[in-house]
């Protein structure tokens, strides 16, 4: 697969990088004879680039809870497997464990 590069940049592992609202707001077009209306353009690009902002947002607050989640369960699991131990003197093979 070729590599392939965007702002002078190799993509990381040959997937392009996210797209920024920035990026999206500052794009220029090339002109051609039959363009379309520059106007129409920017109010397009102005949207995008406000749901892509929004998106980013709701990614990260998700990736906040996420973590959050997984520190609680971490913590659960360890108090639950230290509950359910049994105690280190029973050696026979009679118990549930």
């Amino acid at each position: 697969m070729a590599q392939v590069y965007r702002g002078g940049q190799p993509y990381p592992a040959g997937y392009p990088a996210r797209l920024t609202p920035h990026e999206v707001r500052t794009r220029e077009f090339a002109g051609c004879r039959r363009g379309v209306d520059p106007v129409e353009v920017r109010e397009f690009q102005a949207r995008v680039a406000d749901e892509l902002a929004t998106l980013n947002e709701a990614v990260r607050l998700l990736n906040q809870e996420n973590g959050r989640i997984k520190r609680a369960l971490r913590d659960w699991q360890t108090m639950h497997a230290q509950e359910c131990r049994q105690p280190q003197e029973r050696h026979d093979n009679s118990g549930h464990w």
